[in-house]
This record gives structure tokens, C-alpha cells and sequence, in this order.
């Protein structure tokens, strides 16, 4: 059985998902007001595949992930989810009162309390298993978005949504989260769709790429959406610089190892 979101939030049961799609938007539409910021996506989210949403800023990227998390409604079309989706959710940022004295163990465990067991696990996963009774207020950003996508990892998801969470992270804190990210996928199985900006990191972990700006301008495999007419459109010369460093990181090996001593 799948749980169908309508535009007025009322909850139907229906079994109109097809092959293994833990998720599906039909013609989603999210206006805000009389201004359109999402219309008509479709999109399907199946088990083990890492999607990635680009798209220039107010594209609808984060307004999309808010509407299938249930924070935002619906103008138009539907959500479908499968009955037994557990979403795991990292946000774009957090904030916090730096003045309130509260560590990684005491946030981790709010508003519920969990098994220390699970809590280490979802900390060993996000690498960030050190950081337990470190002060919630002493962390860097990159430490931050560990202990956030460890507390996305304690209701084990099924589907893992990262909203830009690398915003604000150095190319080395970047380069190691999603290094993170992909361990995390091979090893539960769990869908992934990120939002992000980093286009060369995308080339190189995405399954599926989806090219928005209110609406889906193409998709497909990243190789095909870098060079698309629609993605040059929207990101100009930094497409083409993309596409060639993809190009890079899928030539052998022997052309790698040449390229890595010449950097």
C-alpha cells in the first residue's frame, strides 16, 4: 500500500507505484501566492540511487524538498510515497543559541531518547562517532553537518534527503562528505537526493542529475544533463569547465595518474 498526498493534505491509500519507487511526484505545482515556484515536476525515487537537484538559486531546489518532507503544501498534483518511507533529512543549516550549553549526545537524543547502541552506529556512519560529548556550540561546520546527518541516520531511512548540506564546507569537507554520503548508500541500500551546488562533485556521485528552475529543464545520467543546450543555458562557461573535469575523472587509469602529478 502507498500513502498519496493530495493538494488539500488529506492522506489516500493507492498502489500506483511502479518497480521499486519509494517515492513519486505527479505533476507537483507549489505556488506561493500568485508566483509559481515549482510546476508540473515528476520525479521517482527508487532505492539505492543517488538524484541530485541543480538549478541556479530560486530555482524551487529547496521548496521541492520541503514539499516531500510535508512542510510545505502542495498547489497542484501529488506526492506518492510508499507506507513503510522513512525519511532522513540533513537541512541547508541550523541554528542555534550559542549561549545554550548542550552536547552532541543530549541534541542527537531530542525530542526522543535513543538506544546508545543506535546513537553510536549513526555516529560511526557519519564519522563523527569522537564528537558525542563534544559542546553543540564548539563545533565547526563540518562537524556540524556530520552530527546532523548522523541524527537523519537514527530512524534507519529508507530515502536520505540532504538539502545543500555542504553549504559553507571547504573542498576538502565537501570532497569528504559525500565520500560519506556514498558509503552510506552502499552500505544501506537507501535512496539518496541531494541538493547541491557543487557541480564537478555531482558529475562525479550522481546517478541521476535534475536540472531545475521551476521546472525540470532536463535530467538524465550527468554526462548527458552537462551537455545539454538546457545546462549551458543556465550555467554558461562554468558548464563547460564541469563537463571537462568529469571527463577527467573518468579517463583510465594510466591518464588519472598523469593528471594527478601534473595538479
Amino acid at each position: 500500500m502507498f500513502s498519496r498526498l493530495s493538494t488539500k493534505g488529506i492522506p489516500e491509500y493507492c498502489t500506483s507505484l511502479t518497480g521499486n519507487a519509494l517515492l513519486r511526484t505527479d505533476q507537483l505545482t507549489v505556488q506561493f501566492g500568485q508566483q509559481p515556484v515549482l510546476e508540473n515536476i515528476n520525479l521517482s525515487l527508487k532505492p539505492g540511487r543517488i538524484v541530485t537537484l541543480i538549478g541556479p538559486n530560486g530555482s524551487g531546489k529547496s521548496t521541492l524538498v520541503k514539499a516531500l518532507i510535508g512542510a510545505i503544501k502542495p498547489t497542484a498534483g501529488h506526492i506518492v510515497r510508499s507506507r513503510d518511507l522513512k525519511i532522513g533529512y540533513v537541512p541547508q543549516r541550523l541554528h542555534l543559541d550559542p549561549t545554550l550549553p548542550m552536547t552532541v549526545h543530549r541534541f542527537i537524543n531530542l525530542p526522543k531518547r535513543h538506544a546508545s547502541r543506535d546513537i553510536a552506529e549513526a555516529l560511526e556512519q557519519a564519522g563523527a562517532e569522537h564528537l558525542l560529548n563534544a559542546a553543540m556550540n564548539h563545533l565547526s561546520g563540518g562537524q556540524l553537518q556530520r552530527v546532523l546527518l548522523a541524527r537523519a541516520l537514527l530512524s534507519r531511512p529508507s530515502l536520505l534527503l540532504l538539502d545543500e548540506a555542504t553549504q559553507g564546507l571547504d573542498h576538502r569537507g565537501v570532497a569528504e562528505f559525500y565520500q560519506r554520503i556514498e558509503q552510506i548508500r552502499q552500505r544501506s541500500q537507501c535512496a539518496v537526493l541531494m541538493v547541491s551546488h557543487d557541480l564537478h562533485v555531482v558529475m562525479r556521485t550522481a546517478d541521476h542529475v535534475i536540472c531545475l528552475n521551476r521546472h525540470v529543464c532536463c535530467e538524465g545520467q550527468p554526462e548527458k544533463v552537462a551537455a545539454s543546450p538546457q545546462y549551458h543555458a543556465l550555467f554558461g562557461d562554468q558548464a563547460a569547465s564541469t563537463l571537462a573535469f568529469y571527463r577527467h575523472q573518468h579517463a583510465n587509469p594510466q591518464d588519472k595518474e598523469i593528471l594527478r602529478h601534473a595538479g
